[in-house]
């Protein structure tokens, strides 16, 4: 065999093993993937709820480079070479895969909203189809801090161009803005207010800053993303403790004196001028006081009153509906009801905790709506014994020193001691449905049609209507 003959023959080796090994890792992950798509559609998590990463085919180049970067790690796959979306509604927004992506082919964009009956319709300036009425942060449909921020602050800048437009006199002494919620959607739109000139109030439920964030347990890590707080600057971490974040929002009302009222629990929201060649003015009423103003910006959150499961026993001091702080129960028997991050997040810093016995009870026979991080984390303290899964299970009574548990089709009693009950909230749209916003499934045709009419004298000109929410 000649040398040249010989350098061919192991040149062509060494690139068949190369190329064999690519084919059959490219099968064996394609294959993979495809039973986890599978399996989505059967748990019905593959569709997206709201935010999700958008991939376009004819440019993606199959890299893989955005399923690495996704703090999720279960939201992306790779199918036929291509990136493809997994599990949807798993997808929180955080848009790695987007920064991933050496030839931008993903983007994030918004899930289909027809039929969905838990997101208002809004316009561009995040307006509802009550004029004069807007909505920003969670209770628009999104989560993450930076969201809040970045809707609470477009939201008053729209509402700040509107109006300079319009002649003072009109509705009289009535303030620009009323803000209702203190957290970071509602502070961020404090601010804009505030460096805007407009005569605003903000009004909390709580008698404390932070909306959702002060509900949430000690230490909790908050993905915040690089974001600018209007007037405050930039928040440059990727991840804020909730400690950190509820002092920096003390140190911007302090320093800016934001006016807000606490303690004041919003009943109706109502317009008081129905007069489309006007400039709409709006009432809200709480359980003490009637506020007017010329626009109202909702930023409350979506947790609304803690959901109860209806069992007897449930009224007993033991039952709680969160968890501020896991390190004062130790050495105790309890019981975390719920499927979500929330739930699970309870369990696991509750099962940290010394002495402590921790049992998750869930109606389904797998948890699967929760961040992977939260899965993995589950699994380990499961396997280790910390936490003792009962799926699915549903409690049947709550006794004072034990739970009644239905448990795949047996019922048992287990000692207990505190019972956690997590399985969301009553949501606040009683409140938006009593304004008359619309809501996606109640939307047919062109939902513009129903987004609030433009004056002349004040917004977008009649030429070109407000286009529909772009809620990134």
């Amino acid at each position: 065999m000649t040398p040249d003959v010989l350098i061919w023959s192991l040149s062509g080796t060494v690139a068949l093993f190369i190329v064999g090994g690519y084919f059959l890792s490219f099968r064996r992950r394609d294959r993979a993937d495809r039973l986890r798509i599978a399996e989505a559609q059967e748990l019905g998590i593959h569709k997206p709820s709201m935010l999700f990463p958008y991939v376009d085919p004819s440019i993606c180049i199959g890299c893989g480079g955005c399923v690495k970067a996704c703090p999720e790690k279960d939201v992306l796959g790779l199918v036929g070479g291509l990136a493809v979306v997994v599990n949807g509604a798993r997808c929180i927004g955080i848009g790695q895969c987007e920064k991933a992506c050496p030839v931008g082919a993903i983007e994030l964009a918004v899930g289909d909203l027809k039929g969905r009956a838990d997101v208002p319709v809004m316009s561009e300036n995040l307006e509802t189809t009550v004029p004069g009425l807007y909505i920003a942060g969670e209770l628009g449909g999104l989560a993450l801090v930076r969201n809040a921020v970045d809707q609470g602050r477009r939201a008053v800048e729209a509402i700040a161009r509107e109006i300079a437009a319009e002649p003072r006199p009109v509705h009289g002494s009535a303030p620009d803005l009323l803000i209702i919620g203190a957290g970071p959607a509602g502070l961020s739109a404090a601010l804009a207010a505030h460096e805007h000139g407009l005569r605003f109030l903000v009004v909390e439920q709580q008698q404390d800053l932070g909306g959702t964030i002060y509900q949430y347990p000690r230490r909790k890590l908050t993905h915040t993303q690089p974001v600018l707080l209007p007037q405050y600057g930039p928040l440059k971490k990727d991840e804020y403790t909730k400690e950190e974040l509820l002092e920096i929002f003390e140190e911007v009302v302090e320093t800016y004196r934001l006016p807000i009222e606490y303690g004041q629990r919003v009943m109706a929201v109502e317009s008081i001028c129905d007069n489309p060649e006007e400039p709409p003015l709006l009432q809200v009423s709480t359980a003490t006081k009637k506020f007017s103003a010329r626009r109202v910006l909702l930023a409350m959150g979506r947790r609304g009153t803690p959901r109860k499961l209806g069992v007897p026993g449930e009224h007993l001091e033991k039952v709680l509906y969160q968890v501020r702080d896991a390190e004062q129960y130790r050495r105790l028997r309890i019981l975390c009801v719920g499927g979500g991050d929330s739930a699970v997040e309870a369990a696991m810093g509750l099962a940290r905790q010394p002495g402590n016995e921790v049992s998750l009870s869930y109606r389904r026979e797998k948890i699967f709506r929760i961040k992977s991080k939260n899965s993995l984390a589950l699994e380990r303290l499961t396997s280790q014994g910390r936490i003792t899964q009962y799926l699915p299970s549903q409690i049947v009574e709550i006794r004072p020193d034990s739970v009644i548990l239905e448990h795949q089709g047996n019922v048992r009693e287990i000692p207990n001691d505190f019972v956690f009950v997590m399985v969301g909230g009553e949501l606040p749209f009683p409140l938006l449905r009593q304004a008359k916003v619309k809501f996606w499934d109640e939307v047919t045709g062109d939902p513009s049609a129903f987004l609030p009419r433009q004056p002349p004298s004040s917004r977008t000109s009649p030429e070109k209507p407000a286009p529909l929410a772009n809620l990134n």
